[in-house]
C-alpha cells in the first residue's frame, strides 16, 4: 500500500477531496517525523511505539567479495507493534494457518487411489 492508497481510501471514508486528504495525511507524517526527530520516541495508543536505537560501530562483511568493512554507528528507527495490531496479526497468521491445512488436506485426499469398481463377477478360489 502506498500513501497514494492511503490517501484514496481515507478520502472515498470522510467524503474529502483527495487533494486536501493528502494534504492532511503528509501533514500527519509530517508532525510523526517532527516529534519522533525531537522526543526520540512515539508511542500511538493501539498501534505501536517508534523509537530511535543507537546503533553500535561494526564489523560487517561483504556479501560479494566477502571482505570485512566497518560500519560506523548509527541512528536507527525502530517500530513496536501494539496489541490490537499484534493480535490482527496473529489472527491473519492463524487464518493462513488453517487454510494451509485444509488445502493440504484436500491434496492429500485427492492423491488417495479410488476403492476398487464393484464387478458382476464372482470370483472363487481354484481348486487345484
Amino acid at each position: 500500500m502506498t500513501k497514494k492508497d492511503i490517501v484514496r481510501t481515507i478520502a472515498e471514508q470522510i467524503d474529502l477531496p483527495q487533494l486536501r486528504t493528502k494534504d492532511l495525511v503528509q501533514r500527519t507524517f509530517d508532525a510523526l517525523i517532527e516529534a519522533l526527530v525531537k522526543e526520540g520516541r512515539i508511542e500511538l495508543r493501539n498501534f505501536g511505539v517508534f523509537q530511535i536505537k543507537r546503533r553500535e560501530a561494526r564489523m560487517a562483511r561483504n556479501p560479494r567479495t566477502g571482505e570485512k568493512v566497518p560500519v560506523q554507528a548509527k541512528s536507527v528507527v525502530t517500530f513496536k507493534p501494539g496489541k490490537e495490531m499484534e493480535a490482527r496479526v496473529r489472527e491473519l497468521d492463524r487464518q493462513m494457518n488453517d487454510r494451509e491445512k485444509a488445502e493440504a488436506t484436500e491434496v492429500a485426499e485427492a492423491r488417495q487411489p479410488a476403492p476398487p469398481a464393484p464387478t458382476d463377477v464372482i470370483q472363487r478360489p481354484v481348486d487345484s
